[in-house]
């Protein structure tokens, strides 16, 4: 499947993968498996932003995916994330959509809201965000209905 078709149908909160085609090297070869890495692994869709104007210049649509989180002892050092054009030359697949009845957090109110955090209810959402202080944040419980409708539809989660 395509960027552009996650972007249209998929919602956020599910996991993605995402692939080049090409059969992995072996272990020995560090630095072409480290450039395969970079092109063959996967995240959780986390923001899905419009295509913009910037100047005389038209930056495509775009989908984002969380791909993991590194600190110690609980503190997060550095999140990763990474961007694709829905003009991406990559196979995309969906390897898990959001359990219904669960929670997303989003940063903010709207279409171009950011995914921050998926709670597996209500309660859980709100006692996270006590802790994160997130404080223009959307709760949005994904629903059967809701993702049948983003599927079928083709709107944004």
């Amino acid at each position: 499947m395509s960027a552009q078709l996650i972007y249209d149908l998929v919602p956020l909160g599910s996991i993605v993968n995402y692939s080049d085609g090409s059969p992995r090297p072996p272990e020995r070869h560090r630095k072409k498996l480290a450039a395969w890495e970079n092109r063959n692994s996967g995240g959780r869709l986390i923001r899905k932003q419009a295509e913009t104007r910037v100047g005389n210049t038209t930056l495509p649509a775009s989908i984002t995916l969380h791909k993991g989180d590194y600190g110690s002892q609980g503190t997060i050092v550095l999140r990763v994330h990474q961007t694709f054009s829905v003009n991406s030359a990559l196979n995309f697949a969906v390897k898990q959509l959001p359990a219904i009845g669960s929670v997303l957090v989003l940063d903010r109110p709207g279409e171009d809201a950011e995914l921050v955090n998926l709670a597996s209810h209500r309660t859980d959402a709100e006692e996270w965000l006590t802790r994160h202080g997130y404080p223009r944040a959307s709760l949005r419980q994904v629903t059967a209905d809701a993702v049948a409708a983003d599927i079928i539809e083709g709107r944004a989660a």
